[in-house]
């Protein structure tokens, strides 16, 4: 006897499932998206069937990423912090392929070298670079895609990337108090304009890594004893830090169809940090 579908599902359906989510026909606008969590994020979409636009700094990263997802991708080398950057994203994207369906805000990162810490040893620039850079370009990139969602009167997703230390601190390795902060306003933020523009079928969410392998986790690294913690603090897949594919399948999915009745939602993607008390080596 021939195997049965799952119940509610079309002989046939099996497959689509198993492959993974589809984004064909999509065109995703990645801000920093050339390196990292975001480049990784730029591949998986390409992969899935979109085309995509990614932001980044760096012309060495963007010539990297150019190459390696070719035609399906438009790459620009451009600063978040710049006003008119996510604005001219979206319009490469319109000009490029004819559309513009989401937005995943990845830049930022830690402010360590302006002068972020413990509260009582934050500089005045430490505490305002940590969170233009965080949270001002984010709020410029999210106000871009809104605007274009509801001038060309159509749905749209956004994503944002937020981290775990907006709600699970970590006193001894990682006091970052404007980076938490940061973090812990884009949460609130992404809530309050996903309820605004639910009725609008413009889709805001949050995505939440804890300890990732990025250039900006090269202190942890090279750091024997907060390696030892992320044993325990992220016990996950052996107890190691995250990769940045761990976070692609969550981000197709905010960023297709298949999470169109879902807005203002946080998911972590965090190794269970979030759960998982972590033991300080002496």
């Amino acid at each position: 006897m021939a195997p049965q579908a799952p119940i509610g599902l079309a002989s046939g359906s099996v497959l689509k499932i198993i492959d993974g989510i589809e984004l064909a026909g999509k065109v995703i606008v990645i801000i920093g998206g050339t390196t990292g969590i975001g480049g990784s994020a730029a591949a998986a979409c390409v992969r899935a069937g979109a085309r995509v636009v990614a932001v980044g700094r760096s012309e060495e990263n963007c010539r990297k990423i150019r190459k390696a997802l070719g035609k399906s991708c438009q790459v620009a080398a451009a600063d978040a912090i710049a006003p008119e950057t996510a604005d001219r994203a979206v319009d490469l994207a319109l000009d490029a392929f004819g559309g513009f369906h989401g937005l995943y805000h990845v830049a930022g990162g830690s402010g360590r070298r302006f002068g972020d810490g413990p509260l009582h040893e934050i500089t005045d620039e430490g505490w305002e670079k940590t969170l233009h850079w965080n949270l001002t370009t984010l709020f410029l990139s999210n106000r871009a895609a809104a605007r274009r969602f509801l001038e060309l009167e159509q749905p749209g997703s956004v994503l944002n990337l937020g981290s775990v230390l907006a709600y699970s601190p970590s006193p001894r390795y990682f006091a970052t108090h404007a980076y938490a902060t940061a973090k812990a306003a884009i949460i609130g933020f992404t809530k309050s304009v996903a309820s605004y523009y639910a009725g609008d079928n413009i889709r805001f969410n949050v995505l939440v890594p804890a300890l990732v392998e990025t250039p900006m986790a090269e202190r942890a690294t090279r750091n024997e004893n907060i390696q030892k913690f992320m044993a325990t603090k992220q016990p996950l897949d052996g107890g190691r830090m995250g990769r940045p594919s761990d976070l692609d399948q969550a981000a197709l999915y905010f960023l297709g169809d298949r999470s169109k009745f879902t807005t203002g939602q946080v998911l972590a993607v965090d190794g269970g940090w979030s759960v998982s008390e972590g033991q300080i080596q002496e």
